[in-house]
């Protein structure tokens, strides 16, 4: 009797380890998959919008102190929008969500790459249309309720060569007409906030709007419907079409329009 009880309570034992071994592994291993870093670095190459602030770094102090240890600290300086940020809502929407106030579940979630490499490199001023997202859906399936969309126009290769990347080198409001890249056709983001519920978008240039924009609609479509914008995302052609996860985490700037975005994508693993 004293052996059964004893095989008893060893079985019960061995259950409980495994059952919390196995639940250590789901969470140590949330999300499981190859990490692939979609943000550039922030130094003095980073590329800026013509008319805003360019990133500073600032050194207080680097070496060796008084009593022989070593200590390093800086200060930077920087416009909300540049590098791999984020648009929040309210940069084009009064009313809408400020960076601090995006949830953070609409920043973490499935995604998904729409490549218009192809179309970009015929025609820099692209427009990605309703067209592309159906073509998408014909080979992969209906866009899901809570995607985090990303689009890939190939203008990733070009970062930081501004001439390259944005069209031109030049600095100041009257170089925003020299603008040269691709983007989100108004129609397109329509469609997107009209048939399908996605939690943000993103893509490789420098705006969801593509650079020879006067009015931003893109922006003013999507931002009205609460849904946030990554720019300047990198590596995009590290990505598949899907069988991804997205966390994008941006500074949390109170009362923010945008801020300084760390994306990474987790591929999942195939077994």
């Amino acid at each position: 009797m004293k052996r059964l009880s004893l095989l008893l309570s060893l079985a019960l034992f061995t259950g409980f380890a495994a059952a919390a071994a196995q639940a250590q592994r789901r969470t140590a291993g949330f999300p499981s998959g190859t990490i692939v870093d979609l943000s550039y670095p922030f130094d003095s190459s980073t590329v800026y919008w013509p008319t805003a602030e360019t990133f500073h770094l600032e050194k207080d102090f680097e070496g060796t102190t008084e009593q022989g240890y070593y200590y390093s600290a800086y200060r930077y300086s920087a416009a909300e929008h540049g590098g791999t940020h984020i648009d929040a809502p309210v940069h084009f929407a009064k009313g809408r969500n400020t960076v601090d106030g995006i949830p953070l579940e609409q920043l973490i979630g499935p995604g998904i790459v729409v490549d218009v490499t192809k179309q970009c490199a015929r025609n820099p001023d692209y427009l990605i249309t309703e067209s592309d997202f159906k073509h998408w859906e014909q080979r992969n399936g209906k866009i899901a309720a809570g995607t985090i969309v990303l689009l890939r126009t190939g203008f990733g290769r070009f970062y930081p060569d501004r001439k390259k990347y944005l069209g031109t080198d030049q600095r100041g409001a009257a170089a925003v007409a020299n603008l040269h890249f691709p983007g989100l056709h108004p129609d397109a983001a329509r469609w997107l906030t009209q048939n399908r519920k996605i939690k943000a978008i993103g893509l490789d240039t420098a705006s969801i709007d593509y650079g020879q924009s006067k009015l931003f609609e893109s922006h003013r479509t999507l931002f009205a419907k609460d849904i946030p914008a990554f720019e300047n995302v990198a590596n995009l052609d590290r990505l598949p079409a899907r069988g991804f996860s997205l966390i994008a985490l941006p500074m949390k700037i109170k009362g923010g329009s945008g801020g300084p975005l760390r994306i990474i994508a987790v591929i999942a693993d195939r077994n």
